[in-house]
């Protein structure tokens, strides 16, 4: 997945350096007003989509504190590319070739529209106050060089890498030890998983996530993802024996369950630093909750009403 990722964070850092991001975020101000939102808040919602961690670290250059607050709440509905693994073996999989481009860019579009709406929520009834003008210095248009491209690219790459060597690597390993024990060399694997210590969490989880046509594996893959997004790829992998055809899952649950990836809580390193930005674990705590509830409410539907056709 290295070099997908690779290639956004490139067109994010040509953006960035050729001084286009700071005039689109004087261009969407009078929009992003309309939402609740700072002019300024376009670029860590455009940062998003690489990462959501460096966005809520970016809305700093917010002054309005109201503005700020709810940038940080409406990041996490931003497809960061933690999610792109999940997204490309999902519809690789379940989704005839015609239509795997359509359904890509329908996750991308649904979250946007999402955080429309709840910027809206949020500023009408959860966070209040007066917006502040927009002010910002515009640098001047200048043609990215490839060596500083490319140096910023290599830099995000480097910390996926990172990221894939240390925390997704010991996670897949704690996956594949809890799918292990109690091991029971008589059974089946499908009944030694379903006997597991993974396998018991799923149990537990699967009746509040079968109304989204999910089963236990999927909610296993889920809470693991708390942690880091792209470990929901490694656990399918690990809990399907890297073949997730044999999951059962239809197309339109492999939609619900891309759906619950998109908008449930953000990762643990995305909570901590909304914590830190805003000050306080409740706007944290908040932000888990209530995307969470979105994606099984939006999971469920898309589920429930697909099941109708």
């Amino acid at each position: 997945f290295l070099p997908n990722i690779m290639i956004l964070y490139a067109f994010i850092s040509w953006m960035e350096d050729s001084g286009y991001m700071a005039r689109a975020a004087f261009i969407m101000d009078k929009i992003m007003h309309r939402m609740g939102l700072h002019g300024k808040s376009f670029i860590p919602m455009i940062m998003g989509f690489g990462c959501n961690v460096p966005a809520v670290m970016a809305t700093r250059t917010i002054e309005s504190r109201r503005s700020r607050l709810i940038t940080m709440l409406v990041l996490p509905m931003m497809s960061c590319s933690a999610r792109l693994p999940i997204y490309i073996m999902i519809i690789g999989t379940f989704f005839a070739v015609e239509y795997q481009s359509l359904v890509m860019l329908s996750l991308y579009a649904i979250g946007i529209l999402l955080s429309v709406v709840m910027a809206r929520v949020l500023s009408k009834w959860v966070i209040r106050g007066e917006d502040t003008p927009f002010v910002m210095e515009l640098p001047p248009y200048r043609f990215p060089t490839a060596k500083a491209i490319f140096r910023h690219t290599w830099e995000k790459g480097k910390q996926y890498l990172k990221k894939m060597g240390t925390t997704i690597l010991v996670a897949s390993i704690v996956v594949w030890a809890l799918s292990y024990f109690p091991h029971h060399p008589e059974m089946t694997e499908e009944q030694q998983m379903e006997l597991s210590y993974i396998g018991q969490i799923g149990k537990l989880v699967e009746p509040v996530i079968r109304p989204c046509g999910l089963m236990w594996k999927e909610g296993v893959a889920l809470i693991t993802g708390i942690g880091a997004k792209e470990i929901v790829a490694s656990t399918m992998a690990v809990l399907y024996h890297g073949d997730i055809t044999t999951s059962g899952m239809s197309t339109l649950a492999a939609l619900s369950f891309m759906i619950f990836v998109l908008l449930y809580m953000p990762c643990i390193p995305a909570c901590v630093s909304i914590k830190n930005e805003s000050g306080r674990w409740k706007w944290a705590g908040f932000t888990a909750l209530y995307t969470t509830l979105l994606a099984w409410l939006a999971s469920i539907v898309v589920y429930q009403i697909g099941s109708l056709f």
